[in-house]
């Protein structure tokens, strides 16, 4: 709290010094942010950036999930899918953005298709190196038991993988929302990313760093609120196994 205090007072007194529209002052963008959302435009750009980032969030998660407990449990099939993983890890989000704008259209589906496409490989690396950590005496104990598949995916694989699925949730967010904002930015014509870009053009900082904190401001309540929360949760079991 103190250094937020702090970077608040540097921002007041750089906005005095330059006394001018590239930098406004704290009290200005708070007047925006207050007048956009009164106008309805902030919460409607915000909420329409939400679902998106929900949705290429919930994509990303499941398929990389699937494909990293795969790879961490096969070693031939990472073999096989290695060097396509490095190759996706490798590849600018900028150009899956645009290929997909191409490829499939100006549309709703093209942006989330290009958002998850690019956090598939983070949660697929997590995943694996999730599942090759598994406890080797659980897998025996659950094969001399015979567990039936459900009970093995439910009391032995996701106890142990759910830190690792919450650590890429918590790593994953940050990075969706973020090329969220790029891929409005390229083709969209709503949410924070077009706001943004709209705002760039006319010069406007003011409404630039408004849109910025306020979309920052949400992000951060559900890393607080939701994400921190999940990941202490999944862990819980640690100690106890100590």
């Amino acid at each position: 709290m103190v250094s937020l205090l702090a970077l608040l007072a540097i921002w007041e007194v750089a906005a005095r010094l330059a006394s001018g529209p590239l930098l406004p002052s704290p009290a200005a963008v708070l007047a925006f942010i207050v007048a956009e959302t009164q106008r309805g435009d902030l919460i409607a750009n915000i909420a329409i950036t939400l679902w998106r980032v929900a949705g290429a969030f919930a994509v990303a998660m499941l398929i990389g999930s699937a494909i990293g407990i795969v790879l961490g449990r096969w070693r031939r099939a990472n073999a096989a899918f290695d060097v396509w993983l490095l190759v996706l890890l490798n590849m600018p989000a900028l150009v899956i953005a645009v290929l997909c704008y191409i490829w499939l259209g100006l549309t709703e589906a093209a942006a989330v298709t290009a958002v998850a496409l690019n956090k598939i490989p983070n949660v697929i690396v997590v995943l694996r190196e999730g599942t090759r950590a598994l406890d080797r005496d659980l897998e025996e104990m659950a094969h001399v038991y015979r567990f039936p598949a459900g009970t093995w995916l439910r009391h032995v694989l996701m106890p142990q993988l759910a830190p690792y699925v919450a650590a890429a949730a918590r790593s994953g967010l940050a990075l969706v929302w973020k090329i969220v904002l790029v891929v409005e930015l390229l083709g969209r014509s709503s949410g924070v990313g077009y706001a943004i870009s709209l705002y760039f053009q006319l010069s406007d900082v003011t409404a630039v760093l408004g849109y910025a904190l306020a979309f920052t401001s949400v992000m951060l309540a559900i890393e607080f609120l939701v994400l921190q929360p999940l990941e202490k949760h999944a862990r819980r079991w640690r100690p106890a196994l100590a």
